[in-house]
């Protein structure tokens, strides 16, 4: 499908979109792709500035002008920023990446728990020291960690993020969803002693032990 085409990740300076233009039929494709896949989370996106990872030599001055009035009406992103793809792929392979393992990018601290009836949205990662009560509700573009009990409803990888994850001392939400999948606890009363991470694994949601040496 050509929503594959684009990626949308969050990093330390804001958010990532990497878009494969040749997968599209022409620059309005691609356009309403984007605006449709944005919408997803627009939210999370309202102010925000996004970089946008492509190849340049197939987008005209023109076609850049309408892309960043087109983001500014319907998701109210405030800039555009252009990087070359080939570029960075280049560079890439020059890099000595320390941390392999799940994505740090820009992210909120929330000293409190979470009470039923409010709501948390960030676009990036979230980490709560507190719980989230029945009836709370987190959204994450990114990761959400929770240095407590999820009893709640919480949403990683809002907009698409499949390699978003969940995690939490004690693993019991109302709802648990990463970018369109999404899954409940199971009601057998089973409450582990040790720390969980949910995570997509064959396009379904699975939830393990949280090894810490498996992840870094």
């Amino acid at each position: 499908m050509k929503v594959h085409s684009i990626q949308i990740r969050g990093t330390k300076e804001g958010i990532n979109a990497a878009i494969d233009m040749d997968k599209f039929d022409s620059f309005q494709d691609m356009l309403d792709t984007l605006v449709k896949k944005l919408s997803v989370g627009k939210g999370f996106y309202k102010g925000a500035s996004l970089k946008i990872e492509t190849n340049l030599k197939l987008l005209k001055e023109d076609d850049i002008l309408k892309l960043k009035d087109a983001l500014f009406e319907k998701i109210q992103i405030k800039d555009c920023i252009f990087e070359d793809i080939k570029r960075l792929e280049s560079n890439e392979n020059k890099e000595n990446k320390l941390f392999n393992g799940i994505y740090e990018g820009k992210t909120k601290f929330i000293k409190k728990t979470i009470r039923g009836g409010q709501q948390v949205k960030y676009y990036g990662n979230i980490v709560i020291i507190g719980d989230i009560n029945h009836g709370a509700e987190v959204y994450a573009g990114g990761n959400i960690v929770v240095l407590g009990t999820i009893k709640g409803q919480v949403h990683a990888g809002v907009g698409g993020n499949k390699k978003a994850i969940i995690s939490a001392f004690n693993l019991q939400p109302e709802i648990l969803q990463i970018a369109d999948i999404v899954t409940i606890a199971p009601d057998d009363g089973i409450k582990p002693s040790y720390p969980e991470l949910a995570k997509i694994k064959d396009n379904i949601i699975v939830v393990e032990p949280y090894l810490p040496k498996k992840y870094i």
